[in-house]
């Protein structure tokens, strides 16, 4: 991003070659000369087949594909199979999850009969090699756009909106994408509240995007791609920011990140209408809104009006998300402590306005497990699936899961046929 420095280290270059001749200083003596023939040869490619089953855990495809093996060699044989060295080279010297993807090359080598032990090489890819990925992740072309805004993407995109903050919009959100990729969703999360932002603590995020030059790799954390500007800022440091930034910022999470072939995009809005709602309308077109209020009928009028700007933006809003709709006692009865009926008055006044049918989709109980997951950056439809809060949010998440892309702004494919 522009206005975030490059943490990454020095010349990666430098560090593949460090690296390789440690690791050919390194290899054990296995006390016979590599095998050049033509069964050498079938092991090598047996073992190269199997590499494609792994996946860079950043970009999540397979490093095969990606030209992240360098080489792969029969270094020496023993009684219980060949000793193979297998070279990779990382998209950055820095890679924070290099261990893991030692891991697993090395137990992908293992499992192809007659390798006995393997070693893997790390370097790090030369600045044409990075240029190269990015066109090949780009679809062709090193320029970043923005994905979800193109004719033919599929992937459905859901703004989490609200009128005002401290109705839960966030811990929604968190849940949500949780829900959703244990339903065997592609998804991502883009921390739109630059201001107030809070899904690094509530997924349990601890480090910034790795960057590729001029591409981020985002985080996974529980199956789902997230981004924030709190994974760039150091703790406690405000974002002081106005309208053009802000668009920016959005603009850089959207087009500047690698987000792959997501089938949800999830933007976690700051509350109101001001400058990140309108850039939402104007960056992604397609997307939809979800509301959240609470009970109260003061926060259900804000909440109305935050929804109504899809009435001026032509953005469709898919539902109202009723959160802290009641605490549950111990003899079973409901202690609605912010009143009731404020989400049934929300979906009445959007659907007035925008003339569509806009449901309550779920009201989510007061439930001590939501906040208590949510602050050790575990959602809680992963720490405690079986709670109401749980199963309300995951009801929600079905409902998005369910719903199919309209045809608005996608190419049909056809062309006028001659007479």
């Amino acid at each position: 991003m522009g206005p975030v420095p490059d943490p990454r280290p020095a010349d990666p270059v430098d560090v593949r070659r460090d690296v390789r001749r440690d690791v050919r200083r390194d290899v054990p003596d296995q006390g016979t000369t590599p095998s050049a023939g033509p069964s050498s040869d079938a092991l090598v490619d047996a073992v190269r087949a199997a590499l494609g089953a792994v996946q860079d855990p950043e970009i999540r495809r397979p490093i095969t594909e990606l030209g992240m093996v360098r080489s792969v060699e029969v270094a020496g044989s023993g009684p219980d199979g060949a000793h193979v060295v297998v070279g990779v080279d990382l998209t950055v010297a820095a890679c924070p999850l290099k261990d893991t993807l030692t891991r697993d090359v090395t137990a992908a080598a293992l499992g192809v009969a007659g390798v006995a032990s393997v070693d893997v090489a790390l370097g790090a890819m030369s600045p044409e090699q990075r240029a190269e990925l990015r066109a090949h992740l780009r679809g062709g072309t090193a320029e970043p756009v923005i994905p979800f805004a193109q004719p033919g993407s599929l992937t459905k995109v859901y703004a989490i909106a609200s009128g005002k903050g401290g109705v839960g919009k966030s811990t929604v959100t968190a849940n949500l994408a949780v829900a959703l990729a244990q339903e065997g969703l592609r998804v991502g999360v883009v921390d739109a509240d630059i201001h107030g932002f809070s899904l690094p603590r509530m997924l349990g995020v601890d480090r910034a995007p790795t960057r590729v030059d001029d591409m981020l790799l985002p985080p996974v954390a529980h199956g789902v791609k997230v981004v924030s500007i709190g994974m760039f800022v150091p703790a406690g440091q405000p974002v002081v920011w106005r309208g053009p930034m802000l668009h920016r910022a959005l603009q850089q999470f959207l087009a500047d990140v690698f987000w792959g072939d997501l089938d949800v995009l999830l933007l976690d809005l700051p509350p109101g209408t001001g400058d990140i709602a309108i850039s939402v309308a104007q960056l992604l077109p397609t997307s939809e809104i979800v509301v959240v209020t609470t009970p109260q009928p003061a926060a259900a009028e804000v909440a109305a009006r935050a929804g109504s700007v899809a009435v001026q933006t032509r953005q469709r809003v898919v539902g109202v998300v009723e959160n802290m709709s009641w605490l549950e006692q111990p003899d079973g009865t409901r202690l609605e402590l912010f009143g009731s009926g404020g989400g049934r008055q929300v979906a009445d006044e959007l659907s007035r306005l925008t003339g569509t049918d806009v449901p309550v989709l779920a009201q989510v109980p007061l439930d001590v497990p939501v906040r208590e997951a949510g602050d050790a950056g575990v959602p809680v439809v992963a720490a405690h699936p079986g709670g109401p809060g749980a199963q309300a949010l995951r009801g929600v998440a079905t409902a998005l899961a369910g719903r199919r892309r309209g045809l608005a702004g996608l190419s049909l494919g056809l062309t006028p046929a001659g007479r």
